[in-house]
């Protein structure tokens, strides 16, 4: 058995957070992209002409939501290399996966061009996404969780965390500016650029990721599983379920508050610009960066489970005046809303990889993690724009969306409180929840 020193664990811990952020961001920019484009362009790009934005809004969102579903299917199969072969392949795969079907994306072209075969072939790179965002996130959390000092495993499990808004910060900064190019340019070829972007950002997240030594507890402590799945589902599956219901607002609560909340914003209903959102979001994901690692450090020295719920009761809070707002038109208004939601947010978002991971014994924790968090993903993440939107086009009132959100932070709190957390021991390094 290896023995390693502090110093040694440190350095291993401090390469393999940053592999983790680099990772993560890359592929939710790469993620983030196609929301931002769903919510403003697709609709007119890759459907048939309707006369009504909402129908072309929600068929987007349809094949948004196809990422979603294929994620937890990703968890599986990424999770099975990840806890037979080793959490950095299954890193690697899944992260050039994600780069090609974000650059072929960028390549398709629209009905206009090519009829049918255009939604068609963007449900299926969409899918693709899906499956490799679906074994991203839980191998990323492990390599910086099971890398971590004992007393730190959620600030070293924010850097997983912080690649979400990073990407975000990405995606819409990069929108907002395309934006100023007009309505028309946007939706002809500028919609296109983000996508192309992501094949430099991929060979950046590769070089960084291989340089990355596999997971102390992969190495040391996992014991022979068989098939992970059947593993996972027969001894771990009540820990998945409560899994899945931690994260109604890490995962699904945040995509009514971007993504969803653009289309809104942007319905000639409420009528305020694309750039003004555009801004706003970007604005927000920039604070999430800035605060993320700083909620984390308040989980080590509070308590995680602490900082999550105080996370939930302010997202249930604003619920109403994030979306309220955006009727007044008021840039600072609507900018400061952004920046609050995004505050609870990070507090709810921030320290869930650590208190999601030590959900989980060593063994077939890899799939696990991924099935708990992409199952979520699928069925809150997924749904939530899609149903927000088919309610608000149904009732003409934006209240049954902030219903959701705060019934998902009920929902949340429940769980989050009654969640266990277990502890994994290697030599040189012990870790306590």
């Amino acid at each position: 058995m290896t023995v390693r020193t502090d110093t040694q664990s440190l350095r291993r811990a401090r390469r393999a957070g940053l592999a983790a952020f680099v990772g993560t961001t890359i592929e939710w920019y790469d993620f983030y992209i196609y929301a931002t484009a769903a919510s403003l362009v697709f609709g007119t790009v890759f459907f048939p002409a309707t006369g009504d934005r909402l129908t072309g809004v929600a068929a987007a969102f349809a094949t948004y939501a196809v990422g979603f579903f294929a994620r937890p299917l990703g968890g599986i199969v990424f999770g099975h290399v990840g806890d037979r072969v080793g959490r950095k392949t299954a890193l690697v795969v899944t992260l050039t996966m994600m780069g090609v079907a974000t650059f072929l994306v960028g390549c398709l072209p629209g009905y206009g061009q090519i009829g049918t075969w255009a939604p068609i072939l963007l449900v299926v790179l969409r899918f693709i996404q899906g499956l490799a965002v679906g074994g991203e996130w839980g191998g990323a959390v492990l390599m910086a969780v099971e890398h971590a000092p004992p007393d730190k495993k959620t600030f070293y499990g924010a850097f997983a965390q912080a690649g979400n808004p990073a990407g975000a910060l990405l995606a819409t900064g990069l929108f907002s500016l395309l934006s100023t190019g007009g309505t028309e340019w946007l939706s002809t070829w500028g919609w296109r650029i983000p996508f192309f972007a992501s094949a430099l950002l991929i060979g950046v997240g590769l070089l960084v990721r291989l340089k990355v030594e596999e997971s102390p507890v992969f190495e040391e402590t996992v014991e022979e599983t068989g098939v992970p799945i059947l593993y996972a589902v027969r001894t771990n599956w009540k820990p998945i379920l409560l899994g899945i219901c931690v994260l109604p607002v890490a995962v699904g609560g945040y995509y009514l508050v971007t993504t969803f909340a653009t289309a809104y914003a942007t319905d000639p209903a409420v009528g305020v610009s694309e750039s003004l959102v555009l801004n706003a979001l970007t604005i927000a994901a920039f604070v999430e960066l800035a605060v993320s690692f700083g909620a984390a450090w308040l989980g080590d020295r509070f308590g995680r489970v602490r900082v999550v719920v105080i996370g939930l009761v302010g997202v249930a809070v604003l619920a109403a005046p994030q979306f309220l707002v955006l009727s007044t038109k008021n840039a600072v208004l609507i900018i400061a809303a952004f920046v609050a939601m995004r505050l609870a947010m990070t507090a709810t978002y921030s320290p869930i990889a650590a208190i999601l991971s030590q959900m989980f014994r060593p063994r077939a924790r890899y799939t696990s993690i991924s099935l708990s968090y992409q199952l979520a993903g699928a069925l809150f993440g997924g749904l939530s724009p899609l149903v927000s939107t088919l309610l608000f086009q149904a009732t003409g009132s934006v209240w049954p969306a902030i219903g959701l959100l705060i019934g998902m932070c009920v929902l949340s709190i429940a769980c989050v409180l009654a969640a266990p957390q277990h502890t994994d021991e290697v030599s040189g390094c012990a870790s306590a929840a």
